[in-house]
């Protein structure tokens, strides 16, 4: 029986969730409803959640005046609340606190010590607080971090375990190079195989003096180190929820290029070394500009999901986000713009469109249409599915709302009567439903409205579907 298994990055607990957050969260959640409508809902296992250990973590912890503990209970719960408010269907909310995976990481850590692939050694280097980890000389920009260029880099020099990355490398770039797991766009595939291929050193996986992390089952001095532990909730959320053990390996790993390297490379290092199967499909995307700049607090741009909700309700922040720009590619977002869009594509495009149809069908009293009435599904949109395009998919769908919206100009059954003119609202209905069938991935209430309107005994004009913006934003 197939399965479909997709997930989000674990999201780093240290601030509230972003727009950044909301996006990845909102293309998983898209393909989990995709995949349940064509495999069925048993068949798909869609996870996210929260990374909630490390240094950073117990530093703000502290700053809030609360413990690790309580700290990430609340942000978590600021993560659950926005994904409930964007509609999101996770099957499970995971935190790398729960004790289940907790102990599943240290007896798989214990057997990776016990086949010889940690050692204990030193560690000199530049260490970015930012991203909880060692930046390599080539990744420096004089002495900053390129990913937080206002922040130090801290010269560390510690007694860490390491993994044998270097002795792991070789047979993960062979699976890589054979696509026994595909990175993707494939421009970011090239990135890795560069990196591999000019050398790989062994990692440090541990770290001491932070405490708020798992402690090694053989020297509870060290804790592991946060990426390491965050990687592994994939793989132990399938162990330890029941009846999930086969949806492992995942089908489709997403998360944006900030974090390739650790789940194209170092991710898989780790699987093989257990003998674990690698997932299918990585996945990055790009990151997000707003206005043309990087989201940043002290700008005062950062994006909260909820205020796109209060501004194109639901399914209109879902659509606006998917259909942004090409999924994979950076791009920048702008809410003039979004507001242009919601206009064109919803209120005046199939909010228009379905309000025109089901007014011409109450006025002849037309109904008892079914699902089963529904025009062909676009073997397109499979296609695009399967090439991880949601926003093509998108596009597709919405070619036929604008062909619709032609043919009824061209068609003029306003002048219409009789027999021609219920034959020809019949075939407008039978693509409508067809249209929200295959809309339900992405605008999941509305489509259910669209479904509800053209199969009711009698069709009646809704009310607004997606009301008009009069106001631009600045």
């Amino acid at each position: 029986m197939k399965k479909f298994y997709i997930t989000t990055p674990i999201y780093y607990v240290n601030d509230k969730p972003h727009v950044g957050h909301a996006y990845t969260t909102l293309v998983a959640d898209v393909f989990a409803r995709y995949y349940r409508n064509t495999l069925g809902g048993e068949n798909v296992f869609f996870l996210t959640g929260t990374d909630e250990h490390g240094q950073k973590i117990a530093e703000a912890a502290v700053t809030a005046g609360k413990s690790p503990q309580e700290f990430t209970d609340e942000v978590a719960g600021q993560f659950q609340k926005a994904w409930e408010l964007l509609n999101i269907s996770h099957d499970h909310f995971f935190r790398t606190t729960d004790k289940r995976h907790i102990n599943l990481v240290q007896e798989i850590l214990q057997s990776l010590y016990d086949n010889g692939y940690i050692y204990k050694g030193a560690y000199k280097g530049l260490y970015c607080v930012g991203c909880e980890r060692y930046i390599l000389p080539d990744e420096a920009d004089e002495n900053r971090c390129p990913l937080h260029p206002n922040k130090t880099l801290d010269e560390r020099e510690e007694e860490n375990y390491f993994l044998k990355l270097s002795e792991l490398a070789p047979e993960v770039l062979r699976m890589l190079e054979e696509d026994r797991y595909r990175v993707l766009p494939v421009e970011k595939k090239n990135e890795i195989l560069a990196k591999v291929r000019a050398g790989v050193k062994d990692i440090s996986i541990s770290r001491t003096g932070v405490p708020w992390g798992i402690p090694l089952p053989w020297d509870q001095e060290h804790t592991v180190y946060v990426w390491i532990d965050a990687l592994f909730n994939y793989y132990t959320a399938t162990k330890f929820l029941s009846g999930r053990e086969h949806f492992w390996p995942a089908d489709v790993h997403l998360l944006a290029k900030d974090i390739l390297w650790f789940h194209a490379f170092i991710w898989e290092a780790l699987l093989h070394a257990v003998g674990l199967e690698l997932p299918k499909i990585v996945f990055a995307h790009g990151f997000f500009t707003v206005d043309g700049q990087k989201m940043s607090k002290s700008i005062g741009n950062v994006i909260d999901p909820a205020m796109l909700v209060e501004r194109y309700g639901v399914d209109g922040a879902r659509y606006l986000l998917v259909s942004a720009f090409p999924f994979g590619n950076d791009g920048d977002i702008s809410l003039a713009r979004f507001d242009e869009k919601y206009n064109a594509d919803l209120a005046n495009g199939i909010g228009n469109l379905a309000s025109r149809v089901a007014k011409l069908c109450e006025k002849v009293g037309l109904g008892g249409f079914s699902m089963s009435d529904a025009e062909e599904v676009d073997g397109r949109i499979a296609e695009a599915f399967a090439r991880v395009s949601p926003d093509e998919a998108l596009s597709y769908i919405w070619e036929r709302v604008t062909e619709l919206d032609k043919r009824i100009n061209e068609d003029a059954p306003w002048k219409l009567e009789g027999k021609s003119l219920s034959e020809v609202l019949r075939m407008y209905v039978c693509r409508l439903i067809g249209i929200a069938r295959d809309c339900s991935p992405f605008m999941p209430l509305s489509s259910q409205r669209l479904i509800d309107v053209f199969t009711a005994d009698a069709i009646t004009k809704p009310d607004g579907l997606f009301a008009r913006l009069e106001k631009k934003t600045q």
